[in-house]
């Protein structure tokens, strides 16, 4: 009698060292990919070229607000606010808000700043205040933004 091609019975100890030397095969040949230059398929400084792209242009609005400077005056229950860069150049275009503390303990009065004239914003202001009146202006244009805490004799 002949006998057939059968498996045997504890193949498993094969089938498991076979795949572990697979698993090996693969792990030297992918440290040595990764010892020389590798594959190229992708830009070795993708991300820190994307990295200094939004640096820099966070820097340049940065700078650009760096020299701005507001000045504010109190005419007619309107008050009106100057804002100029570093040069004294009039800064028009920028979106202005103006936060009033009217009274201790009050959240605080959120005034949208219009603008006037080519850098000047004005609001009108509350009758009820007077005296020293404790304002925060917040201008933003193209990202960049400037925020000043400012008191104010009314």
């Amino acid at each position: 009698m002949t006998k057939a091609f059968s498996m045997p019975k504890h193949f498993y100890p094969a089938l498991i060292i076979f795949f572990f030397g697979t698993f090996v095969l693969f792990l030297v040949w992918s440290a040595f990919q990764a010892s020389t230059e590798g594959t190229q398929v992708t830009d070795r400084d993708y991300y820190s070229k994307g990295l200094k792209y939004s640096s820099t242009v966070v820097e340049k609005r940065v700078a650009s607000v760096l020299g701005w400077e507001i000045a504010a005056g109190y005419i007619d229950g309107q008050l009106q606010i100057r804002l100029q860069d570093g040069k004294g150049h009039l800064v028009s275009g920028a979106k202005g808000v103006l936060y009033l503390n009217t009274r201790p303990g009050i959240e605080l009065q959120k005034l949208p700043l219009k603008e006037v004239d080519s850098g000047y914003y004005q609001t009108r202001v509350p009758s009820v205040l007077t005296g020293e009146v404790s304002i925060r202006v917040e201008f933003e244009r193209d990202g960049a933004r400037i925020n000043r805490q400012l008191l104010i004799t009314i």
